[in-house]
């Protein structure tokens, strides 16, 4: 879990200094057809294409669409954000997902988990610093791709009690390939030299590599313990920001970024441990 994180995190920055140069369907190309490379290989060695017959196709179709454009608004705005708070930020879609069971699946929840919803969403109004320059600094953009995966988080918990997670996968991965093709028709090609060509490969190597590990570390271990790992995917983004392009968040930022991680791991711990139990 934490070489997976540290991956990720390396992916974050990767992206983020490949869009000063590069459109984002690009770099979304690159994700998605490199990442698709070892999903083919998963499928040959789990027996063939049969594991992919599905009969959840409206489901998978809306999980790959909500994924794919999380995907884009977040590489967007990672080339704009400093990179400790755009990953803030996108630490909140389990407070969106909170939300959006009690809109859209009726789940109970208490007054303890609708107040770290609060207090994460403070925490996230002060890293945003809402005004009339959020679309220039993309922080609506990453707010919006926190949205999005909150709800494809709901999605893909109902196909994966009937569909193999390889099988979420490959159709999220092919669909990114699609996307991003019909993107670059819109955007344009930018050839790119030997070295960034190297680190567009990377994007999918490091983003494929990180998925897999992350499953397997969920297999292995219980969600609770691996799952409040995630939040040190921020620490790690802090330093390499710090250390690549010398980005020290305000204390304005740290406080709300505290926030963040206090009620995101609160939230978890309610999911995991007293929701079972009771819904609070």
């Amino acid at each position: 879990m934490l070489l997976s994180i540290l991956l990720f995190s390396l992916m974050d920055a990767s992206v983020k200094w490949l869009g000063a140069s590069y459109p984002t369907t690009q770099i979304m190309f690159f994700r998605c057809s490199v990442a698709l490379v070892p999903v083919l290989v998963i499928i040959y060695l789990r027996g063939g294409f049969g594991i992919l017959r599905t009969q959840q196709k409206k489901l998978h179709l809306l999980r790959s669409l909500m994924g794919i454009s999380a995907m884009g608004l977040a590489f967007y705005a990672f080339s704009r954000m400093r990179l400790a708070e755009a990953v803030s930020i996108l630490h909140t879609a389990p407070l969106f997902m909170t939300a959006l069971s009690v809109l859209l699946l009726r789940e109970a929840v208490g007054i303890r988990r609708w107040s770290a919803v609060l207090l994460g969403f403070t925490g996230m109004l002060l890293v945003l610093r809402p005004g009339s320059g959020m679309l220039e600094s993309g922080s609506l953009f990453m707010l919006a791709a926190a949205f999005l995966i909150g709800g494809t988080t709901i999605v893909i918990r109902h196909l994966s009690k009937i569909d193999d997670p390889v099988c979420i996968t490959f159709y999220f991965t092919i669909t990114g390939v699609i996307v991003s093709l019909l993107g670059i028709m819109l955007q344009g090609w930018t050839v790119p030299a030997a070295g960034d060509l190297a680190l567009l490969s990377l994007v999918g190597l490091l983003g494929g590599s990180a998925q897999y590990l992350m499953t397997l570390s969920y297999q292995r271990l219980a969600i609770a313990i691996v799952a409040p790992l995630k939040y040190l995917t921020i620490v790690f983004s802090g330093v390499i920001g710090y250390l690549i392009w010398g980005e020290i968040p305000d204390l304005q930022s740290l406080f709300g970024i505290a926030l963040i991680i206090a009620t995101g791991l609160y939230t978890l711990h309610r999911e995991l441990t007293v929701k079972p139990r009771i819904s609070a």
